[in-house]
C-alpha cells in the first residue's frame, strides 16, 4: 500500500471562493469534449418522447406506449452502471463505439417493428438493446471534468454546467421529436435519435486526449469495488429515482392533457417550457457561491419540487399548467447539480464515471416507472391523472433524503492513499 498526501490546485484551472462560468470554460482542452459530448447527448432527450409518440399511434394506447418506453427504461438503468464500470477499467472510447453500433442498429429495429404492427412483446424485445446500449455521455463528460478540476471549486461550477446542458439538450429534444413525429410522420422521432446518436457518438469517442486514463496494469490484479457500496451513493440514487417519476411523468401526462384538448403540438413546448425552468435555474445555481452544506441544500431543494410536482395534477389550464411545470423544472436543477456534487466527495476518483451513472441509471428507471404507471392512470382514468406520478414519487424521495441524510457527510479531500500494486487510484482516507 502506498500513500500520498495532495493539497495542490488543479493546474487546468485555479481556484477561487466565487469561480465563474467563464473561468470553467477557459480550462485547458475542454472546448475538446464539450462540443462533441453536447451533440452525443442531444438524442437521448428524444429518446422516451419518440417511442410514447411512435408507438401510441401505432396501437392507440398510452399504456402500451408507455409500457414500450419504460422497458427501454429499465434497461438502461440496469446496463448503464455496468457500462460505466467498464469505462473506469478499459476507457471511454472502448465502450462507447460498440454501444453507439449496438443502439442505432436497435433503435431502428423498434421503429421497423412498430410500423409493422408487430406484437407488444417484440417491441419489448427491441427496446431491450435500446436501452441497454444508450451511450452514457453525460456521465463521461462528468468524469472528464473530474481529471481536469480535480478537488477545485469550480467542480460545483461544472456540475451546474452539466445540469444546463443537459436541460438545454431537453429543451430541444422533446421540442425535435415532437415536431418531427406530428409535423413529418411518427416514426421520424425516432430515426432521427438513432441518426444523431451514431453521428455525436463516434464524434466524442474520437476526442481520446481528454478521457481518464486507464491503468493497464491493474485490469488483472486490483478488485474494483461498486460505487454502490457507497451508502450515500444508494441514498442519491433515491433521490434520483423521484427526479425521473418527474420526467416521466410529465412526458406521458403532457402528451395525453395536449391530446385531449386538441392541441397535440402543445406538448413539445409545454415539456419545453418545463426543461427550460430546469436550465434556468441550473444557471443561477452554479453562478452562486453556496455557504449551506450540499446535504442541507439537497434536502430544502428536494422538499421545494415535491411541493411544486404535487400541484401538477390539479392544473386544469394551458397556462397554469405551464406556470406549474416552469416551477417544477426550476426545482430540479439545484437538486441533481447537488446530487452530482455530492458524488465527488463520496466516490473514490477510479469510480467515479459508474456512480454518475448509477444516478443517471435511477433516473432512468424513475423514468420508466412513471411512464409506466401514468400511461395506465392516462388510461383508465381522468385527464391528468398521470400527474399524481411525480407527486407520489418525489413525497417518498424527501422522506428517504430526511431519514437518512447522515449517509451523505463527504469523506475529507485532503488526503489520499493508493491501493494496489501497480494500479495507483486515489482513495479518500476517512
Amino acid at each position: 500500500m502506498a500513500s500520498t498526501v495532495s493539497t495542490e490546485p488543479s493546474k487546468d484551472t485555479s481556484a477561487s471562493s466565487r469561480p465563474g462560468y467563464g473561468q470553467l470554460l477557459r480550462t485547458r482542452g475542454a472546448w475538446t469534449f464539450l462540443l462533441p459530448g453536447f451533440a452525443a447527448r442531444q438524442p437521448f432527450a428524444m429518446l422516451t418522447i419518440s417511442i410514447v409518440l411512435l408507438v401510441q399511434h401505432t396501437t392507440g394506447s398510452y399504456g402500451a406506449a408507455g409500457a414500450a418506453a419504460a422497458v427501454t427504461g429499465v434497461s438502461m438503468a440496469l446496463f448503464a452502471p455496468y457500462s460505466g464500470r467498464l469505462a473506469d477499467r478499459y476507457g471511454q472510447r472502448a465502450v462507447l463505439i460498440p454501444g453507439v453500433l449496438l443502439h442505432t442498429l436497435s433503435g431502428l429495429t423498434l421503429t421497423a417493428l412498430a410500423l409493422a404492427h408487430a406484437p407488444l412483446w417484440a417491441l419489448f424485445a427491441a427496446a431491450v438493446p435500446t436501452g441497454a446500449s444508450v451511450p452514457q455521455v453525460g456521465p463521461m463528460v462528468r468524469a472528464r471534468w473530474g481529471v481536469k478540476l480535480q478537488d477545485t471549486p469550480l467542480m460545483t461550477t461544472a456540475a451546474a454546467f452539466e445540469s444546463v446542458t443537459d436541460e438545454l439538450t431537453f429543451v430541444f429534444g422533446p421540442l425535435l421529436a415532437t415536431a418531427l413525429c406530428t409535423g413529418i410522420d411518427p416514426a421520424t422521432g425516432l430515426m432521427t435519435e438513432a441518426a444523431l446518436t451514431l453521428f455525436g457518438g463516434l464524434l466524442f469517442a474520437a476526442q481520446k486526449s481528454t478521457q481518464p486514463a486507464v491503468s493497464v496494469a491493474g485490469h488483472a490484479r486490483v478488485e474494483h469495488a461498486s460505487a454502490l457500496r457507497v451508502p450515500g451513493v444508494r441514498v442519491l440514487a433515491v433521490a434520483f429515482l423521484g427526479i425521473g417519476s418527474v420526467f416521466g411523468g410529465m412526458q406521458v401526462s403532457l402528451a395525453a392533457f395536449t391530446e385531449s384538448i386538441g392541441e397535440p403540438g402543445l406538448n413539445g413546448v409545454l415539456y419545453g417550457v418545463f426543461a427550460a425552468g430546469n436550465m434556468l435555474s441550473g444557471i443561477v445555481c452554479g453562478a452562486v457561491a453556496w455557504k449551506a452544506a450540499p446535504q442541507q441544500r439537497l434536502v430544502v431543494g428536494y422538499g421545494a419540487l415535491a411541493l411544486t410536482a404535487s400541484g401538477l395534477w390539479a392544473a386544469h389550464s394551458v397556462l397554469v399548467l405551464a406556470g406549474l411545470g416552469l416551477l417544477v423544472g426550476m426545482c430540479i436543477a439545484p437538486a441533481l447539480i447537488t446530487g452530482y456534487t455530492l458524488v465527488e466527495g463520496l466516490v473514490p476518483a477510479g469510480a467515479r464515471t459508474e456512480a454518475f451513472t448509477w444516478l443517471t441509471g435511477a433516473v432512468a428507471l424513475g423514468q420508466a416507472a412513471a411512464v409506466t404507471v401514468a400511461g395506465q392512470l392516462e388510461d383508465r382514468f381522468w385527464g391528468g391523472a398521470g400527474f399524481l406520478v411525480p407527486m407520489g414519487g418525489t413525497v417518498l424521495a424527501l422522506a428517504t433524503l430526511v431519514t437518512l441524510k447522515s449517509r451523505l457527510a463527504t469523506r475529507p479531500r485532503s488526503r489520499t492513499v493508493a491501493r494496489g500494486v501497480g494500479h495507483r487510484v486515489p482513495v479518500t482516507v476517512d
